[in-house]
């Protein structure tokens, strides 16, 4: 369907609907779809809406589908999925936005025309005003944990198994809008400077608990806003993933595969934290994406000189490998993103069941090929943002049993929780993402 202009209200939310649409006929993500639309007039709050509209009712989906199932006397056709969405924006905008009940009804419905459905008007007034006297009269009830933390079946499931004493907070806090997180980058300032300049600056900030770098701000703030981003001195990254680097501890002259490298974050922040090493060659399968990994250089200062970048595919080292064993690996493995849901609320409605099979034998055979590529004595770090044991700590445990010169090796600090293999962050209101890491040692043989 053709894009509709967001400089008016109904518009945005006739935008959102078309998105919201991409998305359950499994076409498009978040963030695919929204950079795609855009404000005739250059209005910085219709983009800003539609963002918030289209996140809430992503986050929110699968408790108000079910309450829409109670609010509609027969399921829309196939061909109506645009107006099942526009209806639960419209839900949404009712129990989450803080915009008057008549505004949210009252456009919502005038974007029922302009998704060229002016049938469906009479419908999504009635539907919504059941919903505001819902609303109106308290307490609702839902008949399961699916439809109270909105969230899959499958994936409640699981991680109820996986987590039986965390279950609930890791499912809260899927739910909460996450902190903005700094790196700072301490080739060009140290963290004590930052916090001065944007304390200077009356930005609120406090120092992270984990990670040397890591800056939490109060409230967002556009990148632009932030005192020497465009001179390198600060990037955006969760505190979790800032810990890689520590675990690598690389070492001036050594030379390091980053697989899995796109969109080049930790490739920066090896280099940021030791700025001699002989060599990183940055990996990733998808080539387009490996480009912002070089305008990340550039912004950060960082020499591209040690940087070796290959658009390859990590399971088939033959293409790509010259047979020069590596000093360390770091496999930030592709998974099912459920450690960043509150960052990608998406996913929940992405993320299928039997993605986790395809994606455990990715990462399988990317453990195994990669292996070979490390030399005797050498470290691999394995990572991944998921919270599923069979990505991570279960992975890693098959990987051990199978690998004969594979070592599991103890992670320092106080942070995470301990697994059967490994360590885990579990995501938390205004703490990090949930996030997995495994350290192996490859046995030397020969000693």
């Amino acid at each position: 369907m053709k894009a509709i202009s967001i400089d008016h209200p109904a518009g945005i939310r006739a935008s959102a609907a078309q998105i919201l649409t991409a998305l359950l006929s499994q076409k498009g993500s978040l963030a695919t779809q929204l950079p795609r639309q855009s404000s005739p007039s250059g209005n910085l709050s219709s983009l800003a809406f539609l963002k918030e509209l289209c996140y809430g009712a992503c986050r929110w989906y699968f408790q108000l589908n079910h309450l829409l199932e109670k609010l509609v006397d027969k399921p829309l056709k196939s061909k109506d999925l645009d107006i099942h969405c526009l209806l639960i924006l419209g839900m949404y905008q009712l129990s989450h936005m803080r915009i008057p009940d008549y505004v949210s009804i009252n456009e919502t419905v005038n974007a029922s025309v302009l998704l060229k459905k002016p049938w469906a008007k009479g419908l999504v007034n009635a539907v919504l005003r059941k919903y505001q006297r819902l609303c109106a009269a308290g307490h609702i009830d839902y008949p399961d944990d699916a439809s109270r933390f909105a969230y899959p079946l499958w994936l409640v499931d699981t991680i109820k198994h996986d987590w039986p004493d965390d279950w609930e907070r890791i499912l809260s806090a899927g739910n909460t809008h996450p902190p903005m997180c700094l790196r700072v980058n301490l080739q060009q300032c140290s963290r004590e400077q930052y916090l001065v300049l944007l304390a200077e600056m009356g930005v609120n900030a406090e120092a992270g608990l984990i990670t040397p770098s890591a800056i939490y701000l109060k409230a967002p703030c556009a990148v632009d806003a932030l005192p020497g981003f465009r001179d390198g001195y600060v990037s955006i990254q969760d505190e979790a993933s800032q810990i890689l680097p520590s675990l690598m501890s690389p070492s001036k002259g050594e030379r390091i595969l980053d697989a899995c490298a796109a969109p080049g974050g930790k490739t920066c922040h090896l280099l940021e934290t030791e700025p001699d090493l002989s060599e990183i060659v940055s990996l990733d399968i998808e080539n387009r994406r490996l480009e912002r990994l070089r305008e990340n250089l550039e912004r950060l200062q960082l020499s591209s000189d040690r940087v070796t970048i290959l658009g390859a595919d990590a399971t088939k080292p033959d293409d790509w490998w010259n047979g020069e064993p590596f000093d360390r690996i770091l496999l930030d493995a592709p998974c099912s993103a459920t450690g960043i849901i509150r960052r990608q609320p998406d996913v929940k409605i992405l993320r299928q069941k039997l993605d986790i099979s395809r994606l455990t034998e990715l990462q399988a055979r990317l453990l195994d090929s990669l292996w070979m590529c490390l030399k005797p004595g050498g470290l691999m770090v394995y990572s991944t943002c998921s919270i599923l044991s069979a990505e991570n700590s279960s992975q890693i445990g098959s990987f051990i049993s199978r690998t004969e010169d594979a070592q599991l090796q103890a992670i320092p600090g106080g942070w995470g929780l301990m697994c059967a293999h490994g360590k885990q962050l579990i995501p938390a209101d205004k703490s990090t993402d949930g996030f997995y890491f495994a350290l192996l040692r490859k046995k030397d043989v020969t000693i």
